[in-house]
């Protein structure tokens, strides 16, 4: 067995993935274990402010890295010690950091960047363990929007020979992969759709508490504002070519408020969200298809925290009546670790100095190895 380590924290804040995978050249990768490590209310309410901070303190972005390093370690030491292996059989962490800010095409005429917070010296000083880390800004260096990139590891999971698949990710932003057959000329196709659980969790807290609305409960018992839906949809990124990526720093509560008149409902707010996220992502489906002239999608495949809400899913159904949810799990890899998956898939492709980018889903000058590596 070769033996990596995917970490991954998303734009929900609520906790690092970590999964145990078995990588070769000769086989699929293999999920082994998986750990889900909680943060801390402290530490995600010091994360939040950075994500949304105009001007950072360094004293205080230096804990806040300190202090998640700190949990990723403990969350490698988890996963290890439930499947008692020790850190000399790993071969690599794969850290994605915690993204802080994603500008991909900069501000006010200023350089792109994107943003992650994350210290892998540290990391591989308390793990014991070679460290791979800064994965997107290769990608971005070569003219790319250094997201997605999970999209290559969707292909060397679930690309088939006869049928074109869309895997939607369904994390704090949704985003698509559309691949098509391997007997198909044609590369990937991937890019962020929209918002996805990131402002139906903020409105959620904001009127109800707690972290997020169980199972889209909250946005079923509301109805669609049509009007509301219509003022959404006016936002240009849903009309934009691909590649194509976005985050917080344009979908946030400032942008959700603007469009508000002041008299709705909440829970009519939080449906007409939910019908944003369904409709976008077909959008986004059509999109592709025009752009690789695919014909129907044979399987949509969710995964990430999005594929366990029963509402969410319901609404992309009517959405897309003739292309059938797959559950990931049926086809060997549970929704919930896909993207902590992918980063450790990442990681040996650095390790191969195999490129881990897909120019056809970035707008990368060209296939980029990715990631630097730091030793233990």
């Amino acid at each position: 067995m070769s033996l990596f380590i995917g970490l991954m924290s998303g734009t929900s804040l609520d906790g690092i993935d970590a999964a145990l995978v078995d990588i070769t050249s000769e086989a699929p990768p293999r999920l082994l274990a998986t750990h889900g490590e909680p943060i801390p209310p402290q530490l995600r309410d010091l994360l939040w402010r950075l994500c949304h901070a105009e001007r950072i303190d360094f004293a205080e972005l230096a804990r806040a890295e300190a202090d998640f390093s700190r949990l990723q370690a403990r969350a490698v030491e988890a996963l290890l010690e439930a499947r008692d292996i020790p850190a000399t059989e790993i071969s690599a962490i794969g850290s994605h950091g915690q993204t802080v800010e994603h500008a991909p095409a900069g501000h006010d005429g200023g350089p792109a960047y994107t943003l992650q917070l994350d210290n892998p010296s540290l990391l591989a000083e308390l793990t014991g363990c070679c460290v791979v880390a800064d994965f997107r800004r290769r990608d971005l260096a070569a003219g790319g929007q250094a997201a997605p990139l999970a999209p290559a590891f969707h292909q060397a999971l679930f690309r088939v020979p006869d049928e074109w698949r869309v895997i939607l990710n369904l994390g704090g932003f949704a985003n698509l992969t559309l691949l098509p057959p391997e007997t198909s000329p044609h590369a990937p196709l991937g890019f962020d759709t929209g918002p996805a659980n990131a402002l139906l969790d903020a409105w959620h807290a904001r009127h109800r508490g707690g972290p997020f609305d169980a199972n889209g409960a909250w946005a079923a018992s509301g109805c669609v504002d049509e009007a509301l839906l219509e003022r959404f949809l006016e936002e240009a990124f849903f009309h934009q070519p691909p590649p194509r990526s976005t985050g917080r720093e344009l979908f946030n509560l400032d942008w959700l408020e603007a469009r508000l008149s002041g008299n709705e409902r909440p829970q009519d707010v939080q449906a007409t969200l939910a019908e944003l996220t369904a409709i976008s992502i077909a959008m986004g489906i059509e999109m592709a298809r025009e752009r690789l002239e695919a014909p129907a999608v044979g399987r949509l495949i969710p995964c990430g925290g999005g594929a366990h809400n029963p509402d969410l899913l319901s609404r992309l159904a009517r959405r897309l009546p003739d292309t059938p949810l797959e559950d990931s799990a049926n086809l060997g890899w549970p929704a919930d670790w896909l993207e902590a998956g992918a980063f450790a898939w990442l990681a040996w492709r650095r390790l191969e100095r195999l490129p881990g980018n897909l120019p056809s889903v970035t707008g990368a000058a060209g296939p980029r190895i990715l990631g630097g590596i730091y030793a233990p």
